[in-house]
């Protein structure tokens, strides 16, 4: 095998030499070897040792180490050409025996075989060892998990059922790699989750949450969901979700509830959206089953209030699984006003104003991706009707900056201080015959010009100024017109 085939950092090489130097293995292991044959880069690089914490920490200059599971920082410098300071972690090989808590091991001791530390892994994908200090880049590969990477399985390290008792988040790692590798599940170990889905109950909220953050960003998050529905674990993390499931909708959807629901979220991903906003499109109807009623005159069912119902749900959902405040207030937002869409030949340029106050000006945005998502996620093809350009455009609007005295180098309070006028209906004509002038000549927005035009206009009569400041107020109103119309031009409105 080519050793050209890898990028290996240099640091990570020198670190396994320094330990070879030393009179100790050392091989890379784990997830980092795994992305390596998936020619992918990885995000973390972690090294195994027959050396202990001690023994790691006396081979470099600078170390850190602050956990009981033997794993050594080590700080390498960088240099001219990449001066980005890089830890590698450094671990012992480890044996651990009896999970009585079915999440830590009771003991964990070294080894100083390398199978001792490979045949305690999660997957036989994940328990691939290389030597990176060897000129081919030798590989010990005790469980075929290359042949399982190019074959595109997901199976554990030996018996399915015992790997799952050792560490229940493993079950949940499972959905989350298959969903972010596009791996399937190997059939026994499949079987071994559904067996095995309760034992989500005794994980913490946080780890969960991890793993479940990661399905949702991944490339294929409805795939993600799905599978965690198929092995029964959907239930223990999002149960809210599967009342959607058979829920019919009539009209313009053609998706129950469920289905529209992933089907939104899989859009986000298409579009390649923040996990927020992902998590908004998942969650968008969740509030549909509860407020799900059947109006016999139409032969439809109608929703009304679902989005307030499903902010309130969304937050508590949110809450259980412990994400921040930050990202619970600007979900919980998204939800609460996704139903923002009306008859755009009836909304006031007020409405939407008042929108953006709602959901807030950062957010609006946001809101416009979820409203897309959604519309696809109804089976509808187009991203751009008329209608979504129409608001779009709309937004565009109410959020640019109008043509207005606030845009001039000088204003009321500089024409009292600096110029000692006195106040009074004067101000806004003078005011307004300046931004004429600037909007003819934006090179006259000086505080000098502006200056000694306005020491010029205060001589005129009340009756002169005011004829003038009616006359620079329509150009005012035109020009701003002139602007919103190359607006909706741009999205081809109306």
């Amino acid at each position: 095998m080519n050793s050209d085939i890898f990028n290996i950092p240099k640091e990570v090489i020198q670190v396994a030499q320094t330990l070879k130097e030393k009179g100790f293995e050392s091989f890379l292991v784990g997830g980092c070897v795994r992305d390596l044959f998936l020619g992918k880069i990885p995000k973390d690089w972690d090294i195994a040792t027959n050396a202990t914490p001690e023994e790691i920490i006396s081979c470099f200059e600078e170390t850190f180490y602050e956990n009981t599971f033997g794993t050594v920082g080590v700080v390498t410098k960088g240099d001219d050409v990449d001066p980005k300071v890089k830890v590698i972690e450094v671990t012992p090989y480890r044996e651990e025996s009896d999970y009585t808590n079915n999440r830590h091991p009771d003991k964990v001791s070294w080894s100083k075989d390398i199978k001792d530390d490979l045949k305690r892994r999660d997957f036989t994908v994940n328990a691939l060892a290389m030597d990176v200090t060897s000129k081919n880049r030798e590989v010990i590969d005790l469980f075929e998990g290359k042949k399982d990477l190019q074959k595109g399985i997901l199976r554990t390290v030996g018996n399915a059922e015992e790997r799952f008792k050792e560490d229940g988040l493993r079950i949940l790692r499972a959905v989350r790699l298959s969903t972010e590798l596009g791996f399937i599940i190997e059939k026994d170990t499949e079987e071994a989750i559904k067996n095995n889905a309760g034992l989500l109950e005794g994980i913490s909220a946080e780890r969960i949450r991890d793993e479940f953050t990661k399905i949702i960003a991944s490339n294929s998050p409805a795939k993600g969901i799905e599978t965690l529905h198929t092995l029964g674990l959907l239930a223990f993390i999002l149960p809210e979700l599967e009342e959607g499931i058979g829920k019919t909708q009539r009209g313009e959807h053609i998706y129950d509830v469920y289905e529209h629901s992933l089907k939104t979220l899989e859009h986000s991903g298409v579009k390649e959206c923040e996990t927020d906003i992902r998590l908004a499109a998942l969650l968008h109807d969740i509030g549909k089953p509860r407020t799900r009623r059947r109006d016999k005159v139409k032969n439809l069912y109608t929703f009304f209030g679902h989005e307030v119902v499903g902010a309130r749900m969304a937050k508590e959902i949110l809450e259980r699984l412990k994400y921040s405040n930050k990202t619970i207030e600007k979900v919980t937002k998204l939800v609460r006003w996704h139903m923002f869409f009306s008859d755009t030949e009836q909304i006031t340029l007020s409405a939407v104003r008042r929108m953006i106050q709602n959901v807030g000006e950062e957010h609006i945005w946001d809101l416009m991706n979820i409203r897309i998502c959604d519309r696809i996620g109804t089976g509808r093809p187009k991203e751009d009707p008329y209608r979504l350009r129409k608001y779009h455009a709309m937004i565009e609007e109410a959020l640019r900056d109008p043509i207005s005295v606030k845009q001039l180098k000088i204003d009321g309070t500089y024409l009292m201080e600096k110029l000692s006028m006195k106040p009074g209906p004067k101000f806004s004509a003078i005011l307004h015959i300046l931004l004429e002038e600037v909007i003819e000549d934006p090179k006259k927005n000086t505080e000098e010009y502006l200056a000694a035009k306005a020491k010029e206009l205060e001589q005129l009569s009340d009756a002169e100024l005011k004829k003038l400041g009616d006359k620079a107020k329509e150009t005012k109103e035109e020009e701003d017109q002139k602007e919103v119309m190359k607006l909706r031009s741009k999205h081809k409105v109306k």
